[in-house]
């Protein structure tokens, strides 16, 4: 396995892709995380590299390289972030499985755009500890993997939990599929690609509800001001870099000091109207077993037009990140699946339910990967 160097390694200094990092003591101990997979005899490769404190869909770094989507030769596309070198290690098969994180999507979008399997679990499932923090209230320990069996596997490892899981058979399956914002802004590929994943799943007896989800649509407001990365990552960073912003690349450092000013009160403010929120989101999915959405409404887009614009390179990245980041603002379960044909470039497919389903869901997944490899 890879370890994104977002985890405390024994001996190594932990740097989460800033150079502000460089220099700080190295680490003591293992992070549980990398101490479970030693102990299930998990081989750590090495580290790989991140978005800068994990703060980007985009997993793009100034600072120590930005690794190649290795899904198209010709084209430099980003890999998706944070946990981009994470993806790029499973994907050349340098590892099995890659240990990532996910905050607001960093293990689905690169996932999705390196065509391989992302599995967010439930966050309180996995201990965070010895993890370099963005959002604790957010901050969820997981993998990508190349298929669902290994993401069982290694979720199991990571939470100590031996999860019962079963394909679901898809004629039993009801699925929400979002009329809300979701399906804004999809490029052509994408849509093609869902559309034929939902007409497979039709055929095999699975009954998708296309509905508005009004609730959807409400994250953006309910997560201001600041938003719960920028408040928690500026609390949890200040000491680093609140007389260093000149060593951080200009897209973190402008997405970072949105949470210096929140005031107590309006963070207060925010969690409790989170809380208010996943309780109505929570009451409109009763009844089904999954939410069914393209994971991201793009392909991996050319690294080089995003770092010639930030207009482009903040846009493509609220993009990247708009339809995960409602699963972690429910603080819900996850997982991205590659839904794209041989020749295309990588397209996925997100099926997502409340906290605590993580069985459920991923033997749904078994069966959702199984009708998807069959055509």
């Amino acid at each position: 396995m890879s370890v994104k160097d977002l985890y405390d390694v024994a001996g190594e200094t932990t740097r989460a892709g800033a150079i502000v990092c460089e220099g700080e003591p190295v680490a003591q101990a293992d992070a549980p995380a990398v101490a479970r997979l030693r102990r299930a005899g998990a081989l750590v490769m090495g580290k790989t590299s991140m978005s800068e404190f994990a703060f980007s869909g985009v997993g793009f770094n100034p600072h120590d390289g930005t690794p190649r989507n290795p899904a198209d030769a010709a084209v430099f596309r980003i890999p998706g972030g944070s946990s981009s070198g994470a993806a790029v290690s499973v994907a050349l098969g340098l590892c099995v499985a890659g240990l990532g994180s996910d905050t607001g999507g960093s293990i689905r979008i690169p996932a999705a755009l390196c065509g391989l399997v992302g599995f967010k679990n439930t966050q309180r499932r996995v201990p965070t500890d010895g993890a370099m923090a963005l959002s604790r209230t957010l901050d969820t320990v997981c993998a990508i993997t190349r298929s669902v069996r290994q993401a069982q596997v290694v979720d199991g490892v990571l939470s100590g939990q031996r999860l019962d899981v079963s394909a679901k058979p898809l004629s039993s399956c009801r699925f929400w599929v979002p009329d809300t914002l979701m399906f804004d802004d999809i490029e052509p590929a994408v849509a093609t690609a869902f559309e034929r994943t939902a007409q497979t799943l039709s055929r095999r007896g699975a009954t998708l509800v296309h509905a508005p989800a009004p609730w959807v649509a409400e994250v953006g407001a309910l997560n201001a001001p600041g938003g719960l990365s920028p408040i928690e990552g500026w609390a949890e960073h200040r000491h680093r870099i609140a007389t260093r912003m000149d060593q951080l690349d200009r897209r973190t450092a402008a997405r970072m000091v949105l949470g210096r000013d929140v005031s107590a009160a309006d963070y207060l403010q925010l969690l409790s109207n989170r809380q208010a929120w996943r309780l109505r989101a929570e009451q409109a999915l009763e009844g089904f077993d999954a939410m069914l959405c393209p994971t991201v409404p793009m392909v991996a887009p050319a690294l080089e037009p995003l770092l010639a614009n930030d207009d482009a390179f903040f846009a493509a990245n609220r993009l990247l990140l708009r339809n995960t980041f409602v699963i972690n603002f429910l603080d819900g379960c996850s997982i991205s699946l590659p839904c794209h044909q041989p020749g295309e470039l990588p397209v996925g497919l997100m099926l997502s339910a409340p906290g605590g389903h993580d069985a459920a869901l991923l033997g749904l997944a078994l069966s959702v990967e199984a009708a998807l490899a069959q055509g």
